[in-house]
């Protein structure tokens, strides 16, 4: 099992990315990365289905609209992180979560292939942490006008998850 410096990583990161961040905690990354794929199909797969497509208030996104965002997230996450891996110094934009939201129209699909994209997806991000050395996860770049490592990136990308599900088991 990898032991990380989670405060290492913190320092790595822009203020908005630490409460992602520390929602990881102490656990194996890949772990974690791996488990939730589990973790999507028991909660968006089952307990949630019968209001894949409901609002709890509105404005706020449906489950499906929510799983929609995860992927869209995950795979600007582990871009920016394959950019920087790479030694591209090239800055990187931000993205405006709720544009990219509405423009997904997620909440026209199933969850079930909403279930299989993310699965997908974080099947690639698993395979792109496993072949990063431990000086590309080290590697950062800027993006959105901010300093942030390639390990922040892969640590957001399960404590944006954690902090989604959160919210689906708290709303819904």
């Amino acid at each position: 099992m990898e032991t990380i410096d989670v405060e290492k990583v913190i320092a790595s990161a822009p203020v908005w990315y630490h409460g992602y961040i520390r929602a990881v905690g102490d656990l194996s990354l890949l772990d974690q990365l791996r488990d939730q794929i589990a973790e999507a199909e028991v909660l968006f797969g089952k307990q949630f289905i019968e209001k894949a497509h409901h609002r709890y208030a509105p404005a706020k996104w449906t489950p499906c609209e929510m799983l929609g965002h995860l992927v869209d997230a995950e795979r600007i996450f582990t871009y920016r992180a394959l950019r920087f891996a790479r030694k591209d110094e090239t800055p990187l934009p931000g993205f405006e979560e709720d544009d990219y939201v509405a423009a997904a129209n997620a909440d026209a699909r199933s969850i079930d292939s909403l279930l299989e994209e993310f699965a997908s997806v974080r099947q690639a991000t698993i395979t792109l942490y496993r072949s990063l050395s431990e000086a590309d996860k080290w590697r950062g770049g800027l993006s959105n006008g901010n300093p942030i490592s390639v390990y922040a990136l892969f640590y957001s990308t399960v404590g944006h998850f954690n902090h989604h599900v959160g919210v689906l088991v708290e709303r819904y």
